[in-house]
């Protein structure tokens, strides 16, 4: 994930600070709380005063955030005299032709949190690091845990790029300098950290729980340019890794890169059975992924 850069001289004196967030980082980090089951519904959230010294903005930040997350049916009662409360959200968000592309952390909780309404729950993955997975499975797994879902069988697949190949993104502006490759070695960090947590996570359901589950990854020879999520067979969730120029704060050093916000790109769902178009998507996904599956993948082992 790219990180901006640190700016500040005082009195010519060059002063490293952490820069401010924006109302979109606030949101995105509120809205993973709300997607985690961290501010659950009907809850009050904090005061926009604490919200603003929690993440060092003004307030003015946190009221486009809050705007932002209640112009997505996450938060109602918004005013500047009482705090905002998380909203109920539905039970089964929309899919299909019927379906708003969304970001990535709006629309995939609630998709996998249905899938895991089934009993065998079948989900393949072909991502970048998994991080937009992980986050996503912890409505489920909070449902589970709460009694409301249990699953006999959960199996999971995901295909993540190699470690041994030169990835198109995330990479520094002007290429490798050497052998020595600090953003990649951050990407593959995240990609092994990212994997172990999802895996963990879902296979403490076989003790807590009595769930039958297998968490499967392998390695691909190339950096996919496109995320998709495929749900029980039945949804295909498909969205573009934008890659922009950023900033990588690396240890001391800030690195201009070139890296793609996955958890923010846009999510487009398709759903079998909602018209021949969809159905046709998911189908193809399905047979395309499988064949990446069954051919050139390889072997991943998350070590570090």
């Amino acid at each position: 994930m790219a990180v901006e850069p640190e700016h500040a001289s005082v009195n010519g004196r060059k002063k490293p600070q952490r820069p401010q967030r924006t109302h979109r980082e606030v949101a995105d980090e509120l809205r993973a709380r709300i997607r985690s089951g961290v501010l659950r519904p009907g809850q009050r959230m904090p005061t926009q005063a604490q919200l603003a010294a929690e993440f060092g903005v003004e307030r003015q930040a946190v009221r486009g955030a809050l705007r932002i997350l209640q112009s997505e049916h996450l938060l109602t009662n918004i005013s500047k005299g009482a705090p905002a409360t998380v909203a109920e959200r539905a039970d089964r968000a929309p899919a299909g032709p019927a379906a708003p592309p969304q970001p990535t952390t709006v629309a995939l909780a609630p998709r996998i949190a249905s899938a895991f309404e089934a009993e065998h729950v079948h989900i393949d993955a072909v991502c970048l690091t998994a991080v937009s997975l992980t986050l996503a499975m912890g409505e489920p797994l909070r449902q589970i845990y709460a009694g409301r879902l249990k699953p006999a069988k959960v199996d999971v697949r995901v295909l993540l790029p190699s470690r041994s190949i030169d990835l198109a993104f995330p990479v520094p502006v002007g290429g490798r300098q050497g052998h020595d490759d600090p953003v990649h070695e951050r990407w593959l960090a995240q990609r092994n950290a990212q994997g172990q947590v999802l895996r963990n996570n879902l296979l403490a359901l076989r003790a807590t729980h009595g769930i039958d589950v297998r968490v499967t990854f392998r390695a691909l020879p190339f950096t996919p340019p496109v995320k998709l999520y495929l749900l029980n067979n039945t949804e295909a969730l498909f969205a573009y890794y934008t890659v922009t120029r950023s900033e990588a704060q690396i240890g001391q050093e800030s690195l201009p890169t070139y890296d793609a916000q996955g958890v923010r790109s846009m999510l487009f769902a398709f759903e079998q059975g909602d018209g021949l178009r969809d159905t046709t998507f998911v189908e193809q996904s399905h047979l395309w992924f499988n064949a990446l599956w069954e051919t050139i993948s390889s072997e991943l082992e998350l070590t570090d």
